[in-house]
């Protein structure tokens, strides 16, 4: 199983889609390290710098419709070979969700309203996210705040997010 959270990034906006997470003129390249340094590039947010506000970042949190857009199975690959192992939103595309679930990150989604409280309280803050599979619960950390917030993981997608993702998952059955 993947190492789970860490430092959040922010990303203060619904409809962010495949095109923005790794630009489509990517798609040519041979490899999943390959697609690292364009993570994000084409994301238009006020104030958001991919190349110094990426480093670091193992979560992410956003709005709506997280991954809309192409079915590329390249946008969660981005985002892994960046450390990104947690997307947390009020929703996904359905097929980005499983695509992320399939390389065995975790597509978690949250009501608007808890979204609306995540944001208020820890964005541009220093926030670290300690994810509890088991459990699963996330926790938000900054300064002298924490906030503990449960997700729903269930089943297949569990059983892929515990292997490492569907090669590590078929490798154990079959």
């Amino acid at each position: 199983m993947k190492t789970f959270g860490g430092p959040v990034l922010f990303l203060d906006r619904s409809d962010i889609n495949t095109d923005e997470i790794i630009p489509a003129k990517y798609l040519t390249e041979n490899t999943r390290e390959a697609l690292t340094p364009y993570l994000l590039e084409d994301l238009k947010l006020p104030g958001f710098d991919p190349k110094k506000d990426l480093a670091g970042k193992r979560a992410v949190l956003t709005r709506t419709n997280f991954g809309c857009g192409s079915s590329r199975e390249h946008a969660p690959w981005a985002l892994e070979m960046n450390g990104i192992t947690v997307v947390i939103a009020g929703s996904f595309a359905r097929i980005f969700r499983q695509n992320m679930y399939n390389c065995g990150l975790i597509a978690a989604e949250l009501p608007a309203a808890e979204l609306d409280a995540l944001f208020a309280e820890f964005a541009g803050k220093d926030t670290t996210l300690e994810v509890n599979v088991a459990e699963t619960t996330f926790t938000f950390k900054a300064a002298h705040k924490e906030k503990k917030v449960s997700f729903a993981l269930k089943g297949f997608d569990r059983a892929l997010v515990t292997a490492g993702g569907w090669v590590e998952y078929a490798a154990e059955r079959y």
